[in-house]
């Protein structure tokens, strides 16, 4: 035990000796251990021996060098653990300012403070040497058994502070790891190691509000991973997730941030303010993404699309902002054929916003009726005259005015809202038709409605609850329809021809379909795309190409439309070369179901079919 004894008397720091360095035993030890152990828990048992036999006392006589005895024992890692101050030590430095200092330098000794004098005030010494649980007073003159027993009660007591202070040091320690394992669980993903959404959100704003955008963000969405999850399970997918995610971390630099947003989604931040440099990085993860990867033996191949933009370029947005042009971004990329990173510009969230702008009003589009199905002829070639109508969907919204099919059928297909909207359409469209008996109905279906595991059943339904024969319905559909999953398409076309529906392939020639390849389905007419009509008479090989559609379509049992026929010279050529059918502005365009009650209802009944007009009389309905 360390004790520092600081007295400017020689016979009171002899007195100390004699006392605090025995050279006999001591027969006060078994008392006195005793006592400590009364007033502390855990003391060890000592020897018979006196404690304080082994005791190492250092003695000084002015303050200051009590000072330097203290600094020196904490360099050594060897502390003193109580120290006997005098409180009158002339010419140096007294008891009061010698306590003040020692307890700057060591906030755990003991301090006893030794005087024969009533003139120092306590609170004093406190106020400059405490806390006062840890300043003790002794009165001169002492005797020996009272500085015995301070000093091995203060010992024993330094030994329990240690003790108890190392186990609350663990104590804290243990509580420190596990929040900083609380708190990174809480901010990585579990699957990859990877910062989450709320870690890369939180750096994103960070940095963000102090105004550091020498940085480019971008978010990550993996091709064709669904493929993965579907074809090979869950866990091939997590592999594949950890596996990419690993070899991104390799790629960008180390000062970069890979995050895993949620699924097969990533956000990245990359320290540049460079578009070259960060082109390339992204181009880099893009192409990581795009490697065959062993999963479960089985050699997989996905891909992946990027949106990015450089924080630079945006000073007065928020992160949440960043994060949105990166969505709309990597939205561009994916339609623009996936495996890609597109960088933002303005004119895509401009473009964004009116999407989002369109389908919001179409959410609420049938309730306030703003829709309307309006209806165009389909032409006999030899009589002239109407035998069918199309029915087209119109939309006049509040905040836009009347919106193109072409514009706000896409983002109700890929929305979702297609399928109340087709629901809608189809009974709207039968239910007009009633009135027309002897005109066949065409009403479009669009590839996710043909998806639909219903289809079947809900056309079905609509038909029989409004009281009109299957063999009147003819149902359009696009070669995508065919092509997305064609033996589906193939079984369902098949089950509602089997029923009695008509079914016309539309737009033909737009997309990468022949003759030859939809001869397995189930059709019973085609509709020649509006641009092979628009180049007869411009187009050498226009013509040719019409001829020889009607030609096959006529060898496989198929009656032929053409769309878009808006001139006599168009009309004439077109019933040259076989087209059965026609249909456009000539004779008349789409029109509202009081007018098209006014041309159908009008002459159901009356023959029509039969009737010979001419050319120039159907032009004259038109106007």
């Amino acid at each position: 035990m360390k004790i520092l004894v600081v007295d400017d008397e020689r016979a009171v720091l002899d007195a100390y000796k004699h006392i605090l360095a025995p050279t006999l035993e001591q027969p006060q030890e078994d008392a006195l251990h005793q006592l400590a152990s009364s007033l502390f828990s855990d003391v060890a048992p000592t020897s018979k021996a006196n404690a304080l036999n082994e005791a190492d006392v250092t003695f000084c006589t002015q303050g200051l060098e009590a000072v330097e005895a203290i600094e020196k024992s904490l360099r050594e890692g060897a502390p003193f653990k109580a120290a006997f101050i005098d409180i009158r030590m002339p010419p140096g430095i007294d008891g009061k300012e010698t306590a003040r200092r020692i307890r700057l330098m060591d906030p755990n000794i003991n301090l006893v403070i030794v005087s024969a004098y009533s003139d120092h005030n306590v609170t004093d010494i406190a106020a400059v040497a405490g806390p006062p649980d840890k300043i003790f007073y002794i009165s001169k003159p002492f005797d020996a058994a009272e500085i015995i027993q301070m000093a091995t009660a203060l010992v024993h007591r330094w030994d329990f502070d240690i003790r108890q202070i190392e186990a609350l040091k663990s104590k804290v320690n243990e509580l420190a790891a596990s929040e900083a394992r609380a708190v990174h669980i809480a901010s990585h993903d579990f699957l990859t190691g990877a910062p989450n959404r709320m870690s890369f959100q939180r750096t994103l704003t960070e940095r963000v509000r102090a105004s550091d955008k020498g940085f480019a963000v971008a978010l990550l969405d993996l091709d064709r991973f669904k493929h993965v999850n579907d074809t090979f399970g869950h866990g091939a997918g997590d592999d594949m997730l950890k596996i990419v995610y690993q070899k991104i971390r390799e790629l960008i630099p180390p000062s970069a941030i890979v995050a895993r947003l949620g699924g097969d989604e990533f956000g990245i931040i990359v320290d540049t303010t460079s578009t070259e440099e960060a082109q390339q990085v992204f181009s880099g993860v893009i192409d990581v993404c795009a490697r065959s990867y062993s999963i479960y033996g089985n050699t997989v191949q996905i891909g992946g699309s990027i949106g990015w933009l450089l924080a630079s370029d945006f000073n007065e947005n928020s992160a949440v902002d960043l994060m949105r042009f990166c969505d709309v971004a990597l939205y561009s990329a994916k339609n623009d054929g996936r495996s890609s990173a597109c960088l933002f510009d303005a004119q895509m969230d401009e473009s964004t916003k009116f999407k989002q702008s369109i389908e919001t009003g179409l959410k609420n589009a049938i309730q306030h009726n703003e829709l309307a199905v309006h209806y165009q002829p389909i032409i006999d070639r030899h009589t002239l005259e109407a035998v069918g109508v199309e029915a087209l969907l119109r939309w006049t919204s509040p905040v836009h005015g009347p919106v193109s099919p072409s514009v706000f059928i896409p983002i109700a297909e890929q929305s979702g809202l297609i399928h109340e909207i087709g629901d809608w359409v189809i009974r709207r469209a039968l239910e007009d038709s009633l009135n027309w008996p002897d005109y066949y109905i065409s009403i479009n279906i669009s590839p996710r409605q043909f998806r639909r595991a219903d289809l079947v059943a809900s056309l079905r339904h609509h038909a029989d609850t409004v009281g009109i024969p299957y063999a009147r319905v003819q149902l359009e559909i696009t070669e995508t329809t065919l092509f997305d999953d064609a033996a589906r398409a193939s079984s369902v076309l098949s089950e509602l021809q089997e029923l009695g529906f008509r079914i016309a392939l539309d737009d033909f020639g737009t997309g990468y379909s022949s003759l030859l390849n939809v001869k397995n389905f189930g059709l019973d007419c085609i509709k020649i795309d509006k641009s092979f009509v628009d180049g007869l008479g411009a187009e050498p090989n226009a013509a040719a190409i019409i001829n020889s559609i009607t030609h096959l379509a006529k060898g496989l049992g198929l009656s032929v439309v053409a769309e878009g026929v808006e001139t006599d010279a168009q009309c004439q050529a077109l019933r040259l070369v076989g087209c059965s059918h026609l249909q456009g502005f000539l004779f008349g365009a789409a029109e509202a179901l009081m007018q098209a009650n006014i041309r159908y209802a009008g002459r159901s009944g009356s023959n029509a079919s039969t009737a010979s007009h001419p050319l120039l009389k159907v032009r004259s309905v038109a106007g």
